[in-house]
């Protein structure tokens, strides 16, 4: 396990400082860190652990339970292809996998120049445009494959 930075450490112990007081804090906690961080990295897992006089395998169970925390740091941008029913109704099985071929990775994961991590979500309030994508806070409906091509190459030149 690789120890966090100095400053990467005095993050966590604030955090923990600022929710210890509430009950059942680790959630509340693990979001932080991940908000502060932008992910909840493996060296602080032992000091939530010991903050909170949790076992590491307590803490480190909620981290790896959840799909929501991620152990590894995101890329510059995060693209979310809609799961639910409505886009599933939609097509975005086959958006989905073009968009993984594209980026050419799957879900969870960063392209290897650390550009895009691929999520899924599973619901973005846009059903009457599905199937719908999102990239960091906005959001894309009615997006075919080559629609995403498209955004793709204007996400790339922005970059």
């Amino acid at each position: 396990m690789q120890a966090l930075a100095p400053a990467q450490r005095d993050t966590v112990l604030r955090v923990v400082a600022a929710h210890r007081s509430r009950p059942g804090p680790l959630i509340e906690i693990l979001h932080a860190v991940q908000t502060e961080l932008g992910f909840v990295p493996a060296g602080a897992v032992p000091i939530i652990a010991e903050e909170l006089n949790l076992s590491r395998a307590e803490v480190h169970g909620v981290v790896t339970f959840y799909h929501y925390f991620r152990q590894a740091a995101p890329g510059r941008q995060t693209v979310r292809v809609c799961q639910a029913e409505s886009c599933k109704s939609m097509g975005s099985d086959a958006l989905t996998d073009h968009v993984k071929q594209r980026l050419g990775v799957d879900f969870h994961e960063t392209t290897p120049d650390g550009e895009f991590t691929l999520e899924p979500v599973y619901c973005l309030g846009n059903c009457a445009c599905s199937p719908a994508l999102m990239k960091d806070e906005d959001i894309h409906g009615r997006v075919t494959p080559q629609r995403f091509d498209e955004l793709l190459a204007k996400w790339r030149r922005k970059s």
